[in-house]
């Protein structure tokens, strides 16, 4: 069964740059897809920017459209999330999510991901 553990959150200043890693335990990455996902207190769990399993295709939430990449290191086995221009509405814990497919696509809707697939989470914090 693939595991998948998020690192790299941390405290930082508004405006800022942080990168997060989503690591497997497999070397099977690119056989899934990856999503990102976020939750503030309060909050709904929020689909943010995902990568198909070839690399292909990828989509990207509008909140942080322009200012967050997705990237696929598979030798690594790892996913990597580059937030730039960082928010104070940014802070929430951030989690990577997996889903085995074949397709050239991938999914911003939690549901996409196996249930059993999903990191533990990451907290970032944005200061003002």
């Amino acid at each position: 069964q693939l595991q998948l553990v998020e690192s790299g959150g941390g405290l930082v200043q508004s405006g800022e740059s942080l990168r997060l890693s989503c690591a497997a335990s497999a070397p099977t990455l690119d056989t899934y897809a990856i999503g990102w996902f976020r939750q503030a207190p309060g909050k709904e769990r929020e689909g943010i920017i995902c990568i198909s399993s070839d690399g292909y295709s990828s989509s990207t939430a509008t909140s942080v459209k322009d200012r967050f990449t997705i990237s696929r290191d598979n030798a690594g086995n790892t996913v990597f999330l580059q937030m730039g221009s960082l928010k104070p509405e940014d802070t929430a814990v951030y989690y990577c999510a997996a889903r085995p497919t074949k397709q050239t696509l991938c999914g911003l809707q939690s549901s996409y991901y196996a249930a059993d697939l999903w990191g533990k989470g990451t907290l970032v914090t944005v200061s003002s």
